[in-house]
Formats: C-alpha cells, sequence, structure tokens
C-alpha cells in the first residue's frame, strides 16, 4: 500500500512497549509522529528514540505523540529501553510498537525489498488530529534523522492550518511568512495582517508570522 499526502492514516491495533494500541483510539484529538527502524539495538536507532525522549516537551507544548516501531518483539523492545536510557541519558517515554507480523509495516508500506526483504526502512509520518498524513519522510538507513526539523515543519503546518500563510525555505518559527497567492482582497488582508506586508512580487507578499 503506497500512502501519500492527506490521506488517512491507517489505522491499526498492534502490541507495543506499552501494551495493545488502537492507533486512532491512542491519538485521539493529538498531532502523531509515526517512526519506523530498522532494528532494535541498532547504533542509530538508539540515538533518535533517545533523542525523541529528550524532546518530550517540545512534542508536548504542540500537541504531539510521538510513537515508533520496529518488526522485534515486546521483549526485546524492552530490554531495548535499558539500553536507550543508560547509553542516551534519558528516560524513554512513549511506545515503541512491536510490529513482528508486519500488521504495521504493511499497512505503512514500510518494507523495501531493494533495501531489505525483512527490516523496515528509516520511515517517519506526521499526522494531523483528523487522522490525515501530513508529511512522509523515507531516510537511507545509515542517516539518522534530523528531528529538528520535524518540528519545523509541525509549527509550519500548524501555523498555515490557522493563517492563510505559507512558510519560506528555511523558515524558522518567529520569522516572516508569505501571505498565499489566493488572498487577493485588501480589507481582509488588513484584517488578518495588521502588521502590514511587504510585496516583493505580486504573488510574493510577505508579512511577520501572525501569531506572534
Amino acid at each position: 500500500m503506497s500512502l501519500r499526502l492527506g490521506d488517512t492514516a491507517p489505522d491499526f491495533e498492534q502490541d507495543s512497549s506499552q501494551g495493545p494500541i488502537r492507533f486512532h483510539e491512542w491519538l485521539g484529538d493529538s498531532w502523531g509522529v509515526l517512526f519506523s527502524h530498522p532494528a532494535d539495538f541498532t547504533p542509530v536507532c538508539t540515538t533518535e528514540l533517545g533523542f525523541t525522549a529528550k524532546l518530550k516537551d517540545e512534542f508536548t507544548a504542540r500537541n504531539v505523540k510521538a510513537i515508533a516501531l520496529s518488526v522485534d518483539p515486546v521483549d526485546s523492545h524492552v530490554r531495548w529501553i535499558d539500553d536507550i536510557n543508560e547509553t542516551q541519558g534519558t528516560t524513554v517515554n512513549f511506545p515503541i510498537l512491536a510490529d513482528a507480523d508486519r500488521t504495521v509495516s504493511d499497512l505503512y508500506d514500510l518494507i523495501h525489498p531493494n533495501a531489505s526483504d525483512t527490516l523496515t526502512v528509516r520511515s517517519l509520518f506526521v499526522i494531523d488530529p483528523n487522522k490525515k498524513i501530513r508529511l512522509i519522510i523515507t531516510y537511507p538507513a545509515s542517516t539518522g534523522r534530523n528531528f529538528h526539523e520535524i518540528l519545523r515543519v509541525i509549527d509550519s503546518l500548524q501555523l498555515t492550518d490557522s493563517h492563510k500563510v505559507a512558510t519560506p525555505a528555511n523558515w524558522q518559527d518567529g520569522d516572516d511568512v508569505v501571505i498565499v497567492p489566493s488572498l487577493k482582497d485588501e480589507d481582509e488582508i488588513r484584517q488578518r495582517f495588521p502588521k502590514g506586508y511587504r510585496a516583493v512580487r505580486p504573488y510574493l507578499r510577505l508579512t511577520p508570522q501572525p501569531n506572534k
């Protein structure tokens, strides 16, 4: 199954390091970050899960729940979590799905035969409270993910869902944003963006971030 942006994230029920999880019910009205790992007790994954645990407050501030996955069983996850906590100086505070029967891996297309016939690729999905997929990134097994970029994208998605703006290249929270080209009415523009805007071109109008 090939998932695309805007698709409904498939629901599932699967065991995890925190017990059985029915995904949509577990998400509730939160945003979600679902990210897969090739295997337990692997070096890059250990650093990723440790760093994710350290971002708990950042995720909570954005109403985001994190959930990881590999095809290893629960008892392996539990032993691996001990390693992560010790080596990364943190406490894993989110569930790791034990997808030994590949239920979730098949739903989310996480087994790529050209990479490995048995191990899940390093994919990540951002899912909104309506259970829609808003971001899909797949990394090579040798490259750890940039979780600051994941937070940046979530900031952009949450901002642009609430305001008629888009975020330009290399945007960071607090930077100027772009007024969407479809917004033409000057009265509405003045109402929405009381700080004014700078028209670099008619289609490129920059304004201070409206929620700051």
